[in-house]
């Protein structure tokens, strides 16, 4: 037998290790997170999330820089595609993930529009942070080539005498090029009559045949059809000519001063998303837009210079949003059903 006092320190040592263990697996538990928190960023695949159809612009021009991207981070950077409701389901989804740098959005000009166009399930301006722009990208406002209008003034005498005779087309409600035409209906007292297709590989059967008097097309998307001598290109909507497409003027330089579309691309990520992750992201989206194939990709869409840095682009975007806000609140567009 034991001392009395020997065996109560062994009882008490032995009373103690359960009560220790329990204390080390608490304190593990606390410092697993934090340990996690502490690797450095990204130690694992990024995930861009683009809210568009395969084989549009933003899916072309999303998979490439996804691909430049990988040797600044050091790790992959997976496309997923979550289109919808005007590019509104994969902006909620990015805008409810994790925010911690692995979930980014590539999202289009439809960020900005659908704020005051159309319901959301979150609010872009609060829920994202701009981490760069990518580009903007003209539309060019086309018109079947044996058609009667051979420039933007002729274009525009006719729809004034005749209102609500000419008709536009686009690829649906909400779509850059329905957006396009309302905004020149709306600030230069013109009325058009807007007649929506499924998608704007639709309405060129109907532009070229002369049933649709104009399409205000993608700049790239266009170019196929004006290269292919079916189309006549009467002006661009970017406010300075495309170094693509020089001899065409711009809508400004054609008797409507301030007119400017372009349908914007840029990176965003979910609101708390660490700074430092959203710098690397930052440089490494910059070093993606100087690579020579990125370069040569953006020359073919027609793109004109953009805000790429994340401040500067985070002012651009949210100027854009109140842009919009301004036309509707001012009932010169009307927000979608």
């Amino acid at each position: 037998m034991c001392p009395r006092s020997s065996c109560l320190t062994r009882a008490a040592r032995a009373a103690a290790v359960p009560a220790l263990a329990a204390v080390l697996g608490s304190l593990l538990s606390l410092a697993g997170p934090a340990a996690h928190a502490a690797e450095p960023y990204p130690a694992r695949p990024v995930s861009l999330i683009v809210p568009f159809a395969a084989g549009g612009t933003s899916d072309v021009l999303g998979r490439l820089i996804a691909d430049k991207m990988k040797e600044p981070l050091g790790q992959s950077v997976v496309v997923e595609l979550k289109p919808g409701a005007g590019g509104n389901i994969g902006g909620e989804y990015v805008a409810h993930s994790r925010p911690d740098g692995y979930t980014v959005l590539y999202a289009g000009i439809s960020l900005s529009t659908n704020v005051s166009l159309m319901k959301m399930n979150f609010d872009p301006r609060r829920d994202l942070v701009p981490v760069g722009g990518v580009a903007a990208i003209p539309h060019i406002v086309g018109t079947a080539a044996d058609g009667p209008y051979r420039t933007i003034a002729e274009l525009l005498a006719a729809a004034r005498q005749q209102p609500g005779k000419l008709t536009y087309g686009s690829s649906g409600p909400g779509t850059g090029s329905h957006l396009a035409g309302e905004l020149l209906n709306a600030d230069y007292g013109i009325a058009m009559t807007h007649v929506p297709y499924k998608g704007a590989g639709a309405v060129y059967p109907d532009l070229i045949a002369g049933r649709i008097s104009v399409l205000i097309d993608l700049f790239d998307s266009a170019m196929v059809h004006v290269k292919g001598g079916r189309v006549r290109a009467l002006a661009v909507t970017s406010s300075k000519r495309s170094p693509a497409l020089l001899e065409v003027p711009t809508l400004a330089e054609s008797g409507l001063p301030g007119y400017e579309f372009v349908t914007w691309q840029g990176l965003f990520v979910p609101t708390g998303t660490p700074p430092e992750a959203i710098h690397k992201l930052e440089l490494a989206l910059d070093a993606a837009l100087k690579a020579p194939e990125v370069q040569a990709r953006l020359q073919q869409a027609g793109s004109v210079e953009l805000a790429r840095g994340a401040a500067e682009f985070g002012r651009y975007y949210h100027a854009d949003v109140e842009r919009w806000a301004r036309l509707v609140k001012n009932g010169k567009i009307a927000p979608l059903p």
